[in-house]
């Protein structure tokens, strides 16, 4: 199949920044990763061969989303909270307190951010975390940006409520979805961050999310997200940290797609005693694919990254998990270990979990744990000689499983929906 000549929208990508009125800089960089897609290679995720899968669909950079859902249909939990919404490529609700305001966070769109603090975006977006002509997903992805999030937290600021982010893919309509989400973490700021992803209609799309959170030192940053994209989209998900001198960077995330997927979950520990925790769930279920390499690289001296890992694989789906942990030469003191587990539910299903460890550096600790099986027996047992039903207790061995992370994301209401979701995949 011939390869689409990506220079051939150029027009298009300058009149779209014009009209969203981004500064030239933004111009000359979405031209700059344009000219860079056709000769860029896709990304590599070992034993998931994913290069047929249709996720180089350039968006409708000027299609008009009609009967879009109001805020509300979406309100959850407290209506007051920090928070914004986002349907298809629209902000239907921003809400930021005053106390914040004035205390200088920033939380808001990015075509905003762009406008309103350009210096402050152009210095940090697709330079630090992510780099756009890494392979061809960033610089597609670079190119056709088509909606997103920028929050920034200065120095010193603590806030003790999550600040909550929901994403609808409009599937309603034909058209990829290419989201950018960068969040800025001053020096010793402290908060905690909660996205969900989820799809409206049923069209076939792609979608291109890249999420990067950089660190500056001292700064702790405490991440959840809950993935729920529609079984009619094909997904790449690009989730980068970037922490300098003892910052921390703490994940939770709930892979609960329906569709195919690839993700790209790392961590730079780039300053002496930056700290990364990444706890990852997953299900698959049908003929669904998903991928999921899960990274953390040890740049500094004394720093510690941690994964994290558990999934649970239905009829004749597919899970990869691939852990990598590096602890780079000069690292010394750095601490990388990775736990990887699956459960598979059908003799149909396939599961790999990878542990891959890459030492450059002696005086260092590091340690590695994979599996893949069945539900352990002896526990059902247990179960069901207190007259609990197999199937409900399959469903509490399951839960107990995936519960690490569970119990890591901050937000009640966001807790239940994992649940819940987990609960319906299972009952299917």
């Amino acid at each position: 199949m011939k390869e689409t000549n990506y220079i051939d929208y150029l027009d298009s990508v300058q009149q779209f920044s014009l009209m969203h009125e981004e500064p030239f800089w933004m111009m000359e960089f979405r031209k700059s990763a344009l000219t860079k897609i056709n000769s860029l290679e896709l990304p590599s995720f070992e034993r998931v061969k994913y290069q047929r899968w249709p996720l180089l669909q350039v968006p409708d950079l000027f299609s008009y989303e009609e009967g879009l859902m109001l805020a509300e249909d979406f309100l959850t939990g407290d209506s007051d909270a920090p928070r914004v919404i986002q349907v298809g490529n629209q902000t239907v609700m921003e809400q930021l307190p005053m106390e914040y305001i004035e205390q200088g966070v920033i939380f808001t769109d990015i075509f905003t951010a762009l406008q309103e603090h350009s210096d402050l975006v152009k210095k940090l977006y697709m330079k630090l975390a992510v780099e756009h002509d890494e392979d061809k997903l960033t610089a597609f992805h670079a190119a056709f940006m088509t909606s997103g999030l920028f929050l920034y937290v200065p120095k010193n600021v603590v806030i003790n409520e999550p600040l909550e982010a929901l994403f609808v893919q409009n599937s309603q309509v034909q058209n990829s979805w290419i989201k950018h989400v960068l969040i800025f973490a001053d020096t010793n700021s402290e908060f905690t961050y909660v996205e969900k992803y989820e799809t409206i209609g049923t069209e076939k799309n792609a979608a291109n999310i890249i999420v990067e959170v950089i660190a500056n030192p001292g700064a702790k940053v405490k991440f959840s997200a809950v993935d729920q994209i529609g079984e009619t989209t094909t997904t790449y998900i690009n989730r980068r940290g970037h922490a300098l001198k003892d910052a921390t960077i703490e994940w939770a995330i709930g892979v609960m797609n329906a569709g195919n997927v690839i993700a790209d979950f790392d961590t730079d520990l780039i300053g002496e005693g930056a700290h990364s925790e990444v706890k990852v769930v997953a299900i698959s279920m049908g003929k669904q694919i998903q991928g999921i390499d899960t990274r953390v690289t040890n740049y500094g001296r004394n720093t510690i990254g941690h994964i994290l890992q558990h999934g649970v694989i239905l009829e004749k789906s597919t899970l990869t998990f691939n852990g990598i942990g590096h602890i780079i030469k000069g690292a010394k003191g750095a601490d990388a270990q990775q736990e990887s587990r699956i459960l598979m539910l059908s003799e149909h299903a396939r599961g790999d979990a990878n542990p891959i460890l890459l030492i450059d550096e002696n005086d260092v600790t590091a340690g590695h744990a994979a599996s893949v099986g069945r539900v352990d027996p002896e526990n059902l047992y247990y179960l069901m000689s207190r007259g609990i039903p197999k199937q409900e207790a399959e469903r509490l061995v399951i839960r107990g499983f995936l519960g690490s992370v569970i119990a890591a994301i901050p937000l009640k209401v966001m807790r239940d929906g994992l649940v819940d979701t987990i609960e319906r995949k299972l009952s299917k």
